[in-house]
Order: C-alpha cells, then structure tokens, then sequence
C-alpha cells in the first residue's frame, strides 16, 4: 500500500516534532567555537569522553556494545553508523532515537502527529517500546490508517491513535529477561510477551500477535523492540 495520502497529512507535525527534538539534541549551532578553536574543542571532547568513561558513562566500547546486545534477524535493516545506528540510537531519547532510524519513519509520523507525545516519550526516565516499523503500518488499509491521523492531529492525547500509540509503551525499560509476561502499558491495558532472543519473541494483546524483528534496542532513556505488527489495541 502507499502512504503518500500519510506523508502529506502528517508533514508538518512530523516536521515540527523533527525540528524540535534536533534543536533539543544537538543545542546551539550558535555557541561553537570559531574554526581557529578546533584543535582546542577536539581536545576538550576527547577529555571528557575519557573523563565519562571513567565515571561509567558513555564511551566508545559502551557504543559498541549497543549492537552486540541486539537479537533478531531484523537488526540487519538497522544503519551500521549515523544517528539512526544502534550507536547512534543509545545517546538519544526514544522519539529522538527513533526520528533518525528510517525503518521506523512511519511511526515517527504518527507519534509527531498527537501533539506533545513526542516531548513526553522524551522527558520520560525509563520505558519500554514495541515500535512497529513501517511496512507494519502500510499493512493497515489507507483510509483506516489516514483517519486515525487526522484523528489524532485534531483531539492529540484524546485520540484513538494516543490510545493505539500507548498501547505500544511500558512504563518500564525491560531487557528480554524481565520483559516477558503479562506487562502493564501506558494505555491502561495488558500485553502478553512471550519467548526469548534464541528462539524468537513474541507481543500480543490478545487480539494481534507480532513477532519481535529486532529487540534489546537501547535508547537514552528507553529499550526499542521492532515488531512487524500494528497491536490494535481493540478487544
């Protein structure tokens, strides 16, 4: 199915919710140094790489292993460098994360089209996402998919597409050991979480079962698993 009819309904809240969380990211432009000060700032940022590496913060073998904690054949899709890498997605918050992963544009336009979620995925200290990527999405027949939209443009957090978006959220950030099972989400409702990375993983809500694509997906403040189903969230 094409989504062009998605794509111009939700462009502008896209576009804001972009903008907003690459401001919020990468600060002001404004403040850096002059190109006569590189050596110096080069210096500086290694200096405090080293210094947060030694506090237990992020340091470039800590990136690496962003990857080696992944499980699922879909992990492949993932960019090996840039913003939407596993490297990349374990500096940033969740919707932060996901607006540079380009398996998961398409839920990225949903989020930026309920205003605020985006901000509120951000400012949140631990959680857990099933993030459906895109093909997920083009599964659901165009009409249906542009309604929940438009829907979610005009009522935001009142939504059918909120509720449907929360559905997808846990109010904790899990790894594969502690995520199995019955689990509590945002909106209210239950999902049920089964398997493990050797054998596969599943989500259902008792009405849609999708299979985990690509788990253990660090965040800043969350873990990503990509599944290849859009849970409705409707029993």
């Amino acid at each position: 199915m094409k989504l062009h009819t998605l794509r111009r309904t939700t462009g502008v809240a896209a576009t804001v919710l972009a903008l907003s969380l690459g401001l919020a990211a990468c600060g002001s432009e404004d403040d850096e140094p002059t190109s006569g000060s590189d050596d110096t700032s080069s210096e500086t940022s290694d200096s405090a790489d080293e210094m947060s590496g030694e506090d237990g913060g992020t340091t470039e073998e800590a990136m690496a292993g962003a990857a080696a904690q992944t499980f699922g054949e879909g992990c492949a899709a993932v960019p090996t460098s840039g913003a939407g890498s596993f490297d990349g997605m374990v500096n940033d918050p969740v919707a932060t994360a996901a607006s540079n992963n380009p398996l998961l544009s398409t839920l990225v336009s949903a989020v930026g089209a309920v205003d605020g979620l985006g901000d509120t995925l951000n400012s949140q200290e631990a959680l857990t996402v099933f993030a459906p990527y895109n093909d997920a999405f083009a599964a659901i027949p165009e009409k249906d998919l542009n309604a929940l939209v438009e829907g979610g443009m005009k009522d935001g957090q009142d939504s059918t597409l909120y509720k449907v978006l929360a559905h997808h959220v846990l109010p904790t950030n899990a790894d594969p050991d502690a995520v199995t099972g019955d689990q509590d989400t945002l909106a209210g409702d239950q999902l049920t979480v089964e398997g493990d990375p050797e054998s596969g993983m599943t989500v259902s809500d008792g009405t849609v079962t999708a299979n985990v694509l690509c788990g253990n997906v660090p965040t800043a403040n969350a873990t990503v698993y990509v599944i290849d189903t859009v849970l409705s969230g409707v029993k």
